[in-house]
């Protein structure tokens, strides 16, 4: 698949909460070595980063983190949040991440899917969410719209975030995975469609494009799970950031994608004991679906961070008095859109010590 795209128009950003990243970047290197990499260290690790030769790379850990955010916020980037800060610091037009434990797939025929190409493919085609195409993506290879599709909308409006999916692990919630511990996805479906106007997706971070300027700023790690820990299913912040996502790309009129690329997913965790650190969030969920489900943002609301403020403000308003976590949220929130007007829209990015 060709690149309609320049090389440094795309940074790839990984969140290493793992020391040896050896086996992951050589995995990579056929789709990786051609951009530039952001990598950042979870702050909370402690051993060396073991990364080969041979790519173009930046490496931030935390005393870069501390420099460029300081200690006045209440922005935390530990864990799997750490990516977020190749969020802020990027400069280029679209971002891919994928989780550190995660490698290449193949697709049924055994070739090596090409992640990064997926994603900018779905990413710098239209997207269609307020009509359903029955054929899915009709901007793909052999494919188009049905009949009865409005003429009028045929042209699709901009797509600013592509989700890509799990083979082996899927991305399941820790009750889930730990009542079907042996179950692993080995269903490849070749498709991508367009999640619809009005609908709410549980957007996961292990493997997700957007386009920085359209959508950067809804990417915020906000909610912060008490017993949070270094497992996906103990954590929530991609989620209650794939909602805000998808709630302020209706409000604008912009597209979210999902389906390919798929990508392998390594198994890691004891989902029986990180069911203790997640249950939070599962009950947590259904307070939050309700709210994002009612969210209206007001026409004057007409820039990202505007309607992170909304939503914010909104989140202070109506839930926080349910949970001291949802107050701690609509705090981040309003931070992290002072961060990225100070730090994530100047002219460059800071330097990686």
């Amino acid at each position: 698949m060709s690149l309609a795209i320049k090389d440094n128009e795309v940074d790839i950003v990984i969140g290493a909460l793992r020391s040896d990243l050896t086996t992951f970047m050589n995995e990579w290197r056929p789709m990786f070595s051609r951009f530039h990499v952001i990598i950042v260290k979870d702050p909370d690790l402690k051993e060396e980063l073991k990364i080969p030769e041979g790519f173009n790379l930046d490496v931030y850990g935390k005393p870069d983190i501390d420099q460029v955010v300081g200690s006045s916020t209440s922005i935390l980037f530990s864990g799997y949040s750490c990516r977020y800060f190749g969020y802020l610091i990027s400069r280029k037009k679209y971002i891919i991440s994928v989780d550190d434990d995660c490698l290449p797939a193949r697709d049924p025929k055994g070739f090596l899917v090409d992640a990064v190409a997926q994603h900018i493919s779905n990413l710098t085609n239209p997207a269609t969410p307020f009509f359903f195409n029955t054929l899915y993506d009709p901007y793909a290879e052999g494919v188009d719209f049905v009949r009865g599709y409005p003429f009028s909308l045929r042209g699709g409006v901009k797509c600013a975030l592509s989700c890509g999916l799990w083979l082996n692990l899927a991305d399941h919630d820790a009750p889930t995975q730990a009542l079907k511990a042996r179950q692993r996805n080995s269903r490849y479906v070749d498709a991508v469609m367009t999640v619809p106007a009005g609908s709410l997706i549980p957007i996961s971070g292990i493997n997700i494009a957007f386009e920085r300027e359209a959508v950067g700023p809804a990417l915020v790690p906000a909610l912060k799970l008490a017993g949070e820990g270094k497992c996906r299913w103990e954590t929530m912040e991609d989620i209650w950031s794939g909602l805000c996502v998808k709630v302020i790309c209706d409000h604008l009129g912009l597209g979210v994608k999902t389906g390919l690329p798929y990508i392998w997913r390594t198994d890691r965790g004891d989902p029986i004991a990180s069911l203790k650190k997640e249950w939070e969030g599962v009950k947590l969920m259904e307070e939050v679906i309700p709210f994002f489900q009612s969210v209206r943002l007001p026409r004057e609301a007409t820039t990202v961070e505007e309607c992170i403020i909304e939503v914010a403000n909104a989140v202070k308003e109506r839930l926080g008095s349910m949970d001291p976590v949802f107050a701690r949220a609509a705090k981040a929130m309003l931070d992290w859109v002072k961060l990225w007007q100070s730090v994530g829209s100047s002219s460059s990015p800071s330097s990686a010590v």
